[in-house]
């Protein structure tokens, strides 16, 4: 199960208490004070881990609380901190505070972390009000609650192509010829309901993350369809590969079910319909795929890729061509 969206709430550990307590050795008379402060409270800190890819882990879970800090002890002894709760979460987690919906923290970098909650400190001992005038306090301090608050986290998944197309287009074939993923491949709509990534390799030393999200169909930014949930996780994408497929079993304009899912993402994100854009029209072995490929170029002036995730035709070029677009800071 994919869980992409989750609130939970966290609270970070107490601070331990100080201790109020006086020295009673043998042979020592009038022992002083001697109670040791308390130990500081956990943190509750959230860190990415590329090797998470859902939040369904948090799902079942609704508080997620820190240790305590320990009491102080007495001969000065300090209490034992708590230890931080950490929360892995996937790369590219957006944490907002729940009652503001503010956003917190944006993770993307692995092993990035981002503390929460923080724990409180831990009380004085009696020995710290120790003075000339006071030479037998009693007074010890309690520790500070840790912090605690509502959030929700959001993953928008980072990859630096994003697959489009209608459900049915070849997005998931495709995304198994240019990876080493493995979705689930089926000649009905709506195969994939979740997303997925793949690693395609361009030379020993360099290569591009691609993600596959569920097919998209007209009314998708008012929900329609699988919507809104996600569609965000193409917003992180610098380059958009768009999948046309030449003789849509519905009947439909190759051309049309373009334009339908180009208005679905103006709607959606008006700075996302203007990233990078590669069209590419699929089953190139159809004898509709070089018509349609030629309307493109004439109706919308789109020099379309002709390929075939099956036979691999055209795959080597279209790999070039999202190469040549990706920034080079986005390539590992």
């Amino acid at each position: 199960m994919f869980v992409d969206e989750v609130e939970i709430e966290v609270a970070a550990g107490k601070g331990g208490d100080g201790c109020s307590s006086f020295r009673r050795e043998k042979y020592v008379p009038r022992g002083g004070p001697d109670g040791g402060d308390g130990g500081r409270g956990g943190d509750v800190v959230l860190r990415a881990n590329r090797n998470v890819v859902s939040l369904l882990h948090l799902a079942n879970k609704r508080v997620w609380k820190a240790q305590n800090g320990e009491q102080g002890g007495s001969s000065q002894r300090f209490g034992a901190s708590g230890d931080d709760l950490v929360i892995e979460v996937p790369v590219g987690t957006m944490v907002f505070d729940k009652n503001y919906d503010v956003l917190l923290k944006d993770l993307k970098e692995d092993g990035e972390k981002f503390i929460v909650a923080r724990g409180g400190f831990g009380g004085k001992g009696n020995v710290r009000f120790k003075s000339a005038e006071l030479r037998a306090p009693t007074t010890a301090t309690p520790g500070e609650k840790g912090a605690r608050r509502e959030i929700r986290l959001e993953l928008r998944m980072i990859a630096d192509v994003r697959l489009l197309g209608k459900p049915n287009a070849g997005k998931s074939t495709m995304l198994s010829r240019l990876t080493k993923a493995k979705p689930k491949i089926a000649s009905y709509p709506f195969t994939t309901m979740t997303p997925h990534l793949g690693l395609a390799q361009v030379g020993r030393d360099r290569g591009f993350v691609i993600a596959d999200i569920p097919g998209l169909i007209e009314g998708a930014s008012q929900g329609a369809g699988l919507g809104r949930d996600f569609l965000r996780h193409i917003q992180r994408a610098g380059v958009l590969l768009h999948l046309v497929e030449p003789a849509p079993m519905d009947g439909t304009d190759p051309i049309q079910n373009y334009l339908a899912i180009r208005k679905e993402l103006e709607q959606f994100d008006e700075e996302l319909a203007r990233r990078p854009e590669i069209v590419a029209v699929t089953k190139n072995d159809l004898p509709e795929a070089a018509t349609v490929r030629q309307r493109f170029a004439d109706e919308l002036k789109i020099d379309a890729h002709l390929v075939s995730a099956v036979t691999g035709v055209g795959l080597k070029e279209l790999v070039e061509a999202i190469d040549a677009l990706i920034k080079p800071k986005a390539r590992w």
